[in-house]
């Protein structure tokens, strides 16, 4: 059964995390002012000072407190989610699954804008959790939180927490693979996918017959893993080592994850062109009162562990944790932002999924709610009016 929360970080961890960033010692770094080496020194000593003085987290707290609230106990685990009603008298229940670097804020932007009612009286009950080891939901004690089981875990959140027998999803980045689980184990469930990306383990397995758009495409992913991958080997192969520097510091946490907002969003060379310091920072207090650097890296090591272990054991397939490289029946749609990490072909991702609608946008990145929130809330619910009157 759901219960309600309320977001309340303590005054004890604020001021001893003024203290630690008060207390940063500073390394050398030679011409960095475009990022080519990792977070600009300049850039991330003004965003520490105005962390350390002027962020007013308590205002922030009250904002995020606007949303309804609430865990609920799944598999011995508590599951926290906002529930958004949508307006209305039949509103469309939404699943939302974020990615990393952060946690359910990813969607706040979009969650008024799907729980609106449009002209035809059409809108959404908005469902975000917080995946097992990120935000405010529990951290893991066990191995074996991948993919697939998370998906199981969110099914049973919509369906048996909250009573919804059907729903639609969207997610990106791990969202877009723990909706994908969902597709392929709990289709009965839901009415249609929607995803910005598609699952990055589909590029494991040698495609046949790839087009030359694949071939290009397969190519450039190649290069990208080869130039700004890194981040995900460490996570994947020795994350405990990385997480004690960054549970530690608050300037280490903030240079790791800003890395990823400036490398991966659409700003033209200044990361404020796409979020301001306050969206940043919901984002980082977040991490760094509940202590989920680690959890959140755990996600990466669970599943490309499996993976490489697949790899050198013909006996077990590809994935074990889940079915990729079966297509999902359930009717997709895809957004595809221009800065965002990968640009597929339309063939690539009609290998794996029922495509029925394909978006190209003009600009935004990979935080798309954050960034483009109309763009994707816009989308969302084309398609998911689209499926809704088929039905």
């Amino acid at each position: 059964m759901k219960k309600p929360f309320v977001i309340d970080i303590a005054q004890d961890v604020i001021e001893d995390l003024k203290k630690r960033l008060a207390a940063t010692r500073w390394t050398d770094e030679i011409d960095n002012k475009k990022w080519e080496t990792g977070t600009s020194k300049g850039y991330l000593q003004e965003f520490c000072t105005y962390w350390r003085q002027s962020f007013d987290w308590k205002k922030t707290e009250k904002y995020l407190n606007t949303f309804q609230h609430f865990k609920a106990e799944i598999d011995g685990l508590q599951v926290h989610f906002v529930h958004q009603k949508g307006e209305g008298e039949m509103p469309m229940p939404l699943l939302l699954t974020h990615g990393y670097p952060d946690c359910h804020i990813r969607f706040l932007k979009l969650i008024p804008l799907l729980t609106a009612a449009d002209d035809e009286g059409f809108s959404f009950d908005v469902v975000v959790p917080d995946i097992p080891g990120y935000g405010f939901s529990d951290i893991p004690a066990e191995k074996g939180m991948n993919p697939k089981k998370i998906a199981g875990l969110f099914a049973t959140l919509m369906e048996k927490e909250l009573g919804y027998e059907r729903f639609f999803a969207h997610g990106g980045d791990w969202g877009s693979s723990i909706t994908e689980q969902i597709a392929l184990y709990y289709p009965e469930l839901l009415w249609g996918i929607h995803l910005t990306d598609v699952p990055f383990a589909h590029g494991m397995a040698p495609l046949n017959n790839p087009t030359h758009a694949e071939e290009k495409f397969q190519k450039k992913t190649q290069l990208w893993v080869q130039t700004e991958g890194a981040y995900a080997s460490i996570q994947s192969t020795k994350p405990q080592s990385l997480a004690y520097g960054l549970n530690d510091s608050p300037a280490g946490l903030a240079a790791w994850v800003l890395e990823k907002f400036y490398a991966w969003s659409d700003h033209g060379g200044n990361i404020e062109n796409a979020f301001t310091k306050d969206e940043l920072l919901a984002n980082l207090q977040i991490y760094w009162a509940t202590q989920t650097i680690n959890s959140s890296f755990r996600l990466y090591y669970e599943a490309i562990q499996a993976i490489m272990q697949a790899t050198y054991n013909p006996l077990v397939k590809l994935n074990p944790f889940d079915r990729t490289g079966d297509k999902s029946e359930v009717p997709a749609a895809f957004a595809l932002f221009p800065k965002d990490i990968s640009h597929p072909p339309r063939e690539y991702a009609d290998r794996f999924f029922q495509v029925q609608r394909w978006t190209e946008m003009d600009h935004g990145g990979h935080f798309a709610a954050l960034e483009q929130p109309e763009l994707l809330a816009a989308d969302i619910r084309q398609f998911a009016k689209e499926l809704y009157k088929k039905a």
